[in-house]
């Protein structure tokens, strides 16, 4: 194919995969900013008051960057799985397979409709962050290389589950007895330094810990973990997913059956 051809293939993939979560934004948009916004008064009003402040910052300000990192992977992954596994079931992946487009240029079709999906999120939970917290900006650059990164490395994860998933039952385990735990340990709610020296230890191999700590840097200024760390995880992480997830499609695991 031309770069002409494979500029209109991936256009193509990717205006599919954004109206079809935009045009049930009621379904994939609303829901988490709502969700989120539950979360600031349970946890910022009504709790937060008690904590005090976390590193120098006001409770409610302190949990704003990781809430906003955790609606931006949830969608991400969740944009790629439900998508991915839906073309299986239908059996229109095999229109994409059949025709002469690169799969690089079908994985990074997907992979822009969850970033998509992520970062619309990720800014409709910020407003409504906005109506509770006074946000600040310390470090734009950090913001957007970090929620950029993140939303990437969760959708490569959402298709790798896609790929492998053999029922609708399949897309939902890991998000819910993987992705949602280590989101949680990740340091949302709480500084590492709280912890004893072996949950210190082990919080360290949560890569979501990671991507928290920077993307709350980009906002607050303040990291347990250092950004140079933080970076090389998240694209190391990217590397092998993307290598993984290649390697996945151009086999044909859990596709040609």
């Amino acid at each position: 194919m031309s770069w002409q051809e494979k500029y209109i293939a991936l256009k193509t993939i990717v205006t599919k995969e954004f109206l079809r979560f935009i045009r049930i934004w009621l379904q994939t948009i609303l829901p988490p900013a709502i969700t989120t916004a539950l979360y600031f008064v349970i946890f910022g009003r009504l709790i937060g008051p008690q904590i005090g402040q976390m590193q120098g910052y006001d409770y409610m300000d302190y949990i704003v960057p990781g809430l906003i990192m955790m609606a931006v992977i949830t969608n991400s992954y969740a944009n790629v799985v439900s998508s991915f596994y839906g073309s299986k079931f239908q059996h229109n992946i095999e229109e994409l397979l059949v025709s002469p487009t690169p799969n690089y240029i079908i994985l990074i079709g997907y992979i822009s409709g969850g970033v998509c999906r992520g970062l619309i999120v990720g800014m409709a939970v910020t407003l409504v962050a906005w109506f509770f917290s006074d946000l600040s900006f310390t470090n734009i650059p950090v913001i957007i290389s970090t929620v950029l990164l993140t939303s990437i490395l969760f959708s490569l994860a959402g298709l790798i589950n896609g790929v492998y998933a053999k029922s609708f039952d399949d897309i939902s385990i890991v998000p819910t007895f993987v992705l949602t735990p280590l989101t949680y340990l990740g340091g949302i709610f709480y500084s590492i330094d709280m912890l004893p020296e072996f949950w210190q230890n082990a919080s360290l191999a949560n890569p979501i810990l990671y991507m928290v700590n920077a993307f709350r840097y980009g906002f607050l200024g303040i990291t347990d973990i250092s950004l140079f760390t933080s970076y090389f995880i998240i694209i190391t992480f990217i590397v092998v997913l993307y290598l993984f997830s290649l390697y996945l499609l151009n086999k044909g695991h859990g596709i040609r059956n």
